[in-house]
């Protein structure tokens, strides 16, 4: 990579630093570090459609569903962050290819359960090329008391930035998304508890 460059009092573009890679303050340097993990979520997502048929946010749903068969729309989009009307575009499709089935619910009309069919069964086992392998193989590598300041540290800026107090964007072929925006970086916020990770267990569900 080209080092950054500066520009002088003239306007001339000189490298900072010479050769030598720029000094970034700590703000700067965090930012860096996420903006290459979303990369890396975007691109490992659009690969992983490739070779699965599924975006990294669809088979996180997919793995989601697995892990707690019965689940509703509002429980998923509690554990994502995300605004359950954001889900909607991607249930459909998932319904659509045979993948993931609602089925009523005989204690409460207003609930609708959702469960995986015996071909989403099939994509809901772990799989190399995945953004949650990609995760765990990282994870396993550090130890356990600093993935929990990181966790503290991650906790904090969702809580910061506000996510899930406003609909966002979950897929990139779903309803209000920009054409051929992914969002990559949301399909983080479930990765744990589809992986077993952490306790995190679905609460008190918000109606679908």
């Amino acid at each position: 990579m080209a080092p950054l460059k500066e520009f002088d009092a003239a306007g001339t573009a000189s490298a900072a630093n010479g050769n030598e890679a720029p000094q970034l303050d700590e703000v700067m340097e965090f930012l860096r570090l996420l903006w290459a993990v979303d990369q890396g979520l975007r691109s490992t997502s659009k690969h992983m459609e490739t070779t699965l048929g599924l975006t990294g946010p669809q088979r996180l749903v997919v793995r989601l569903v697995g892990q707690y068969p019965g689940i509703t729309a509002g429980g998923l989009a509690e554990i994502l962050h995300v605004h359950p009307s954001t889900l909607t575009g991607v249930m459909k499709r998932l319904q659509k290819r045979g993948l993931v089935e609602r089925r009523a619910d005989p204690l409460d009309a207003r609930r609708a359960p959702l469960f995986l069919t015996q071909a989403g069964q099939g994509l809901s086992v772990p799989a190399e090329g995945t953004v949650e392998t990609a995760v765990q193989r990282a994870l396993s590598r550090v130890p356990k008391a600093r993935l929990a300041c990181a966790q503290e540290v991650l906790t904090a800026l969702a809580e910061e930035l506000g996510v899930g107090n406003a609909p966002l964007s979950f897929d990139g072929h779903g309803e209000g998304a920009a054409p051929g925006e992914d969002t990559a970086g949301v399909v983080a916020a479930g990765l744990a508890p589809a992986l077993g990770l952490a306790g995190t267990r679905p609460g008190r569900e918000p109606a679908p």
